[in-house]
């Protein structure tokens, strides 16, 4: 029996999609906060089982039976040491045999202010003594795909990466990867440290923006706190501008660079390039 938590959001869908290719489908559960939104999975015949990364009491049902768990960090920053810590006490209790979780990537040197909860988290799991494997994803090239139509109407890219080279791959490689760990033997106790196969900057992303949609859009950079300003003014709250920003400027750093090629490795074949990524959205808009 596998495990995914936060199975409805985004990362966790393509991992039961591309889980759902090499078990049965009645091996798979599917742990989500709101099962209402899980009966499509349901109708697959993937198991569904209701658990809330903030109520402790609902995660010993959703692990019983569990050999292998797929922890997905969680979306809510700020909350999720004492949220993952439940998921790993439960996995511990569990006897789970193995515990995969995505992390970030290099957490552990990171300049990146997302990586405290995750290196936190990651000594978690190492004090339980739950065997287990990290799979520390780097950038999803969504992050900024979902940023082009309004790149494409106003004619520029906002962003405060300044030349910093972004080695990310598509949300569906990440899912892949922790795929290839939880159906593969000899995980226990690895760090995968995972990235793109290829780099850009922003300003190349905005060339291939323009290339593609024909119509010129620019790159512009700003500082942090202007960076931070502008998210904040479109309507995101200002904790979350202040993480984005933040994770930007990161990349001015090396934050979100890596040519190790392990993410192609686990995969069995080259990550989706960038172009790739602004090239689907397209054709889905």
């Amino acid at each position: 029996m596998i495990v995914i938590t936060g199975a409805t959001g985004q990362l966790g869908r393509l991992v039961i999609a591309s889980l759902l290719k090499k078990v049965p489908a009645s091996r798979i559960v599917a742990a989500v906060r709101n099962p209402d939104k899980a009966k499509d999975l349901a109708t697959l015949g993937v198991q569904v089982r209701q658990a809330d990364y903030n109520s402790p009491d609902t995660w010993e049902g959703a692990l019983a039976g569990a050999e292998k768990v797929l922890l997905i960090s969680s979306s809510e920053v700020g909350q999720r040491i004492d949220q993952h810590r439940t998921v790993i006490d439960a996995a511990k209790k569990a006897g789970v045999k193995l515990l995969a979780y995505t992390s970030l990537l290099r957490a552990d040197s990171t300049p990146l202010g997302l990586g405290a909860e995750h290196i936190a988290t990651e000594t978690l799991i190492r004090e339980s003594g739950v065997p287990f494997v990290v799979l520390r994803n780097g950038w999803y090239t969504e992050n900024y795909a979902a940023s082009i139509p309004p790149a494409v109407e106003h004619g520029s890219f906002y962003g405060c990466a300044g030349e910093g080279r972004i080695a990310s791959a598509a949300r569906a490689d990440y899912a892949e990867a922790a795929v290839a760990v939880l159906t593969t033997e000899g995980q226990e106790g690895r760090i995968y440290e995972l990235g793109g196969d290829t780099s850009y900057t922003l300003t190349e992303f905005a060339a291939e923006i323009s290339r593609q949609y024909g119509k010129q859009v620019n790159y512009v950079n700003l500082s942090e706190p202007e960076f931070k300003n502008l998210l904040v003014s479109v309507g995101l709250p200002e904790p979350f501008a202040a993480l984005l920003a933040d994770s930007d400027s990161g990349a001015t750093k090396g934050g979100l660079f890596d040519d190790g090629h392990q993410l192609s490795s686990l995969i069995g074949r080259a990550t989706t390039a960038m172009d790739a990524v602004i090239a689907q959205g397209k054709a889905g808009a």
